[in-house]
């Protein structure tokens, strides 16, 4: 749920990104980073890297596994492949988040939305894919291909049938629905607003996103998010060390 003192807050940064964009900046330890679907139709997919190691990155196996869960909501939490927490769920209203359908590509999008979504047709509002939206902004950090990894779907929600195959839900989704991350280590945030690759939409008009960034500390003692998983308290304990150790 929202937190109404949260709500209050004048954030440090604001920005809007339109549907198809694309947005990377480090987060420093302790920000929160409040993301608002302004349409009730927006996809987020995230990377996740500490800052300081990009070695050190999002990992979606320690994340389910460790909190027993196949998606994302507050007040859980997402691992690095270190041991360690790179963000923590704080609030949510929209209460489901993707955790395993990847992101799309060029050839899904062609596939999906027809071959005149490109620059020479349509020129700045030519259909972009997941994909490439990610490494155009991993680029400016000096990441390329290999550094890809399967990533987050903030906003969407998908559901297994009895043989096991997903599709997308769009019940429940509302304009002004908002999901807010606490950073707990200094993190490398890339992201795009592309469509799910699991949404049947046949017109390519995947919705904006208000992004705000707000001051903040890291998780306390009694904190929800430590407190949700055993797992997350050990998660933190790491987390805690390793910048103890690193002054």
């Amino acid at each position: 749920m929202p937190n109404a003192e949260h709500a209050m807050e004048e954030p440090v940064y604001t920005t809007e990104i339109k549907g198809g964009g694309m947005w990377s900046q480090v987060l420093g330890r302790g920000k929160r980073l409040r993301m608002t679907d302004l349409t009730g139709s927006a996809n987020v997919s995230m990377l996740l890297y500490n800052a300081d190691q990009p070695v050190e990155r999002y990992n979606m196996p320690d994340t389910l596994k460790g909190q027993h869960v196949f998606f994302l909501t507050a007040p859980l939490c997402v691992h690095s492949d270190m041991g360690r927490i790179l963000c923590s769920i704080v609030s949510d209203t929209r209460g489901w988040h993707d955790t395993v359908c990847g992101c799309t590509d060029a050839a899904m999008i062609r596939a999906q939305y027809g071959e005149n979504g490109t620059y020479q047709a349509c020129r700045n509002d030519f259909y972009r894919n997941g994909r490439d939206n990610f490494l155009i902004e991993l680029a400016k950090w000096g990441l390329g291909p290999r550094d890809l990894v399967p990533n987050l779907n903030w906003f969407s929600r998908v559901v297994a049938d009895e043989a096991g195959a997903l599709s997308f839900v769009t019940a429940g989704a509302r304009a002004g629905d908002s999901v807010e991350l606490r950073f707990e280590m200094r993190t490398l945030v890339v992201l795009n607003t592309c469509p799910h690759p699991l949404d049947p939409a046949t017109t390519y008009a995947p919705g904006p996103v208000r992004l705000e960034v707000l001051d903040g500390e890291p998780a306390g003692p009694d904190d929800p998010c430590r407190l949700s998983r055993s797992e997350n308290g050990r998660a933190y304990l790491n987390t805690e060390t390793y910048y103890r150790l690193r002054g």
